[in-house]
């Protein structure tokens, strides 16, 4: 009489995989796949389970074995409202729908904090039309995140902090000493920074800010509190800023700029311009993220390529190994960066003295 051992050993599972499909158990996940293999290989070896899955394991018999619902799939923006375009978030969202599609899965929706913050409180996210799993794309407030994990078993982070669910990320500090690095190299001292403030509503502790303090106190060099400028992550409010220093300190201007994000450097380089100063020669510039459009500015600007295409692919491929218990542990997988140097940051005669 087969047993249960027999049925594991046709479809290459464990016993106690056989033994959750036939009785139902829902404590772990199982693939659609997998239970579909359990019940054919129960059907051909004619497997006559004991008499309390006995019912289950007949109504399984006699229709046709077919878990082919796609597993739904939500993710979540660190945007406080909706800027599903954005540049860097973009190519993010374009590798976890190509990796979901790819793997027979949905992409259910996208949200940003707001969005799925009301869908909470008007408790929308329950039922049938609750996701199975969850991508949060960079951190989200703490309260709001709790509860959506409370609500769904199921997550990966990109570029989060959370030490119980697998992180895809790179090297935020590391990406920032070597962009300052550059400029240094470049033989730039005064050099200024623009950025913005994390979860924790500080700037010094802000990752990109702490690879760029790091750079420069390894040079020996001084960090002027007057070039340093937070942006609140807006292109009109870096914009602002640098016109700003440049109406208020025209006599003591930095000579290069690092900014946290091509965005905020684009938009900086603008007034740069606007004052008739010159990229690179009065001050140099190098970004973060190398969006596209980074290579299409005037004078191209030098950034620091985040494999932003590559995370997404990795946080849904993640997210579904995840959901089948291929992993043991949660994991935190780190992709490197590369920098791209172009001419906004390089002159073949920059002048560093003032």
């Amino acid at each position: 009489m087969p047993s249960l051992k027999d049925i594991a050993q046709m479809v290459g599972v464990s016993i106690s995989t056989v033994s959750r499909v036939i009785n139902n158990d829902t404590s772990k996940h199982i693939s659609a796949d997998t239970k579909n293999r359990v019940w054919e290989a129960v059907k051909a070896l004619n497997y006559q389970p004991n008499e309390t899955p006995r019912r289950l394991m007949q109504k399984k018999l006699n229709q046709v074995v077919s878990d082919s619902e796609p597993r739904r799939i939500g993710c979540i923006l660190s945007l406080p409202n909706n800027k599903y375009n954005h540049p860097y978030f973009s190519p993010i969202l374009a590798g976890i729908e190509d990796k979901l599609k790819n793997l027979g899965c949905v992409l259910q929706f996208i949200r940003t904090e707001d969005e799925i913050r009301e869908e909470l409180e008007n408790h929308q996210f329950v039922g049938e039309g609750k996701p199975d799993g969850l991508i949060f794309v960079e951190g989200v407030e703490k309260s709001l995140y709790q509860r959506l994990k409370e609500v769904i078993p199921y997550s990966v982070g990109i570029d989060i902090s959370d030490s119980t669910v697998p992180v895809i990320a790179y090297d935020r500090v590391g990406a920032a000493k070597a962009a300052t690095q550059h400029l240094i190299e470049q033989g730039h001292q005064r050099i200024g920074f623009i950025g913005g403030v994390g979860l924790t509503g500080d700037m010094t502790r802000e990752k990109r800010f702490r690879g760029f303090r790091e750079a420069m106190e390894r040079a020996g060099l001084p960090v002027n509190a007057d070039w340093m400028m937070n942006s609140e992550w807006d292109v009109d409010c870096s914009y602002a800023c640098m016109k700003d220093i440049l109406r208020d300190h025209p006599d003591d201007l930095p000579t290069a700029m690092f900014c946290a994000s091509d965005m905020m450097a684009i938009s900086a380089m603008r007034a740069v311009t606007e004052a008739g100063l010159r990229i690179p020669e009065d001050i140099a510039f190098i970004g973060l993220d190398n969006i596209d459009f980074a290579k299409y500015t005037s004078p191209a600007l030098s950034s620091v390529h985040i494999p932003k295409y590559e995370m997404g692919l990795a946080a849904a491929k993640s997210l579904l190994d995840w959901m089948d218990g291929a992993y043991p542990m949660p994991f935190r997988m780190i992709l490197p960066f590369e920098m791209m140097i172009r001419e906004s940051s390089i002159h073949s005669q920059i002048l560093i003295e003032r």
